[in-house]
């Protein structure tokens, strides 16, 4: 109870963490339904604030939050609902935002390499391809003679 009183588990990281310390499988669901009935453990929870955490602060996207959240054992209309919580517009932002940051650090020979480059990226931090591909197609639309992309920012 003091373990889950300092920040959000799900029944997956607990049993994990009772496996760790040798609890065997009886005690650990008799601990786990414990947690559950006093509201330690709130898989619900769990899942907005994981989807809330990683989107604000790691800035991923929501295929790679829906897979981790998966691995967890969330169930998966959980996970649909705490997905949802995330603005559409805000989502977009952030991402044209991260395009942008990292476009910054990377070298591209030419348009096709940036957009390749660009598109990598963005798919290891768990966006989705379609909206990928209509920032880059409308965010890094020039690349001058020296092979450095201009950015074309809507007013």
């Amino acid at each position: 109870m003091a373990l889950c009183s300092q920040r959000e588990y799900c029944t997956g990281d607990i049993r994990a963490k009772l496996r760790s310390w040798s609890v065997g499988e009886p005690d650990s669901e008799k601990i786990i339904n414990e947690l559950i009935r006093e509201k330690f453990i709130d898989e619900k929870r769990y899942a907005e604030a994981f989807v809330k955490d990683k989107f604000r602060y790691n800035k991923w996207g929501i295929i790679k939050i829906r897979a981790e959240l998966k691995m967890k054992g969330i169930p998966g209309g959980i996970t649909d609902q705490a997905i949802s919580t995330i603005d559409k517009e805000h989502y977009r932002n952030a991402l044209e935002e991260l395009l942008l940051a990292h476009r910054r650090s990377i070298k591209a020979k030419n348009q096709y390499d940036l957009k390749g480059k660009l598109l990598r990226y963005g798919l290891s931090k768990g966006y989705e391809s379609s909206l990928l591909y209509e920032i880059i197609s409308r965010k890094f639309k020039d690349i001058d003679q020296e092979g450095h992309e201009s950015c074309e920012e809507e007013q």
